[in-house]
């Protein structure tokens, strides 16, 4: 059975082959996901626009920062090897539930992002991991602002208006900026 763009969701690219027996390496599009464990199918696509390749997968653990992933019908590095630089899907409905005020970034990704004092603030662009904290990257009349995806400043996220509530610090936002940029 296909599914629809809309069903699926990245959850990583293909960086390479591991050992013989067709075994791929994928780099999670979120650092340190797992997603791709809960998942009964995945999706490859080589181009950006072309078809989707499906396959059944047989086994996938944790190695270091990547995934080991072995899929049905991959038996040997020389049919792996064709998959780099693939990105991987799986479905929206095979991804594991996530405790309680926590978001896959598919759904955060393009939201509006709404300071308790300063109202709109932007667009949020991209997440990045740090040792610490993983930091949103938001776009809008400030420029480009660098939140710390904590308790402390994210309040909520309002899944049905796509928003995400924050109280930013003073002086996290040049406030002076908001003038200069359209």
């Amino acid at each position: 059975m296909g599914k629809t763009h809309e069903e699926l969701f990245q959850v990583g690219t293909v960086t390479g082959t591991h050992g013989l027996r067709g075994d791929i390496k994928v780099r999670p599009l979120t650092p340190g996901s797992t997603s791709i464990l809960a998942a009964q199918t995945l999706w490859l696509r080589r181009e950006t626009e072309g078809d989707f390749l499906t396959y059944k997968l047989r086994k996938a653990s944790v190695h270091k920062a990547s995934l080991l992933v072995r899929l049905e019908g991959v038996e040997s590095i020389d049919a792996a090897a064709p998959l780099k630089g693939a990105l991987v899907f799986m479905s929206r409905e095979e991804l594991p539930d996530l405790e309680e005020g926590q978001s896959y970034w598919y759904e955060l990704q393009g939201a509006e992002v709404i300071d308790r004092r300063l109202g709109s603030i932007g667009t949020l662009e991209d997440v990045f991991e740090t040792a610490a904290h993983d930091v949103y990257v938001v776009q809008g009349r400030f420029g480009e602002v660098l939140i710390p995806a904590v308790d402390e400043f994210i309040l909520e996220f309002d899944e049905e208006n796509a928003c995400l509530h924050v109280d930013l610090p003073l002086g996290l936002v040049d406030e002076a900026k908001a003038e200069q940029v359209p």
